[in-house]
């Protein structure tokens, strides 16, 4: 049984750092594409980062180039969100998603396996 369990999320202030992480279980690590989505109340859920599966490459939305990295480690089977300068528009429900042979994974719907969230607040 595949599991996505993302930790690390929790309240701080503007300015501030998380550093999220989603440990991957019950699959062959290294064959998919990993990323994060979040999910603001109200608002609809929307793709904040992702590292390719083959050669690693990342991608981030606008809003959070220079600010967040992604990462994993395959000997771990985690992937990690460094945040920086959180923003309280950055705060979110931020999901772990995994795509088998994952390349692009912007599309919610093309997404195969999703974590069940941690939540993110930035007081301002």
């Amino acid at each position: 049984q595949v599991q996505l369990a993302e930790s690390g999320g929790g309240l701080v202030q503007s300015g501030g750092s998380l550093r999220l992480a989603c440990a991957a279980s019950g699959l062959t690590f290294v064959n998919y594409g990993l990323g994060w989505f979040r999910q603001a109340p109200g608002k609809e859920r929307e793709f904040v980062a992702a590292i390719n599966w083959g050669d690693d490459s990342t991608s981030l939305i606008d809003s959070v180039k220079g600010r967040f990295t992604i990462s994993r480690d395959n000997v771990k089977s985690t992937m990690y969100l460094q945040m920086n300068s959180l923003k309280p528009e950055d705060s979110a429900v931020y999901y772990c998603v995994a795509k088998f042979f994952g390349r692009v994974l912007t599309d919610p719907k093309a997404i195969n396996f999703w974590g069940k969230g941690t939540l993110v607040t930035v007081s301002s």
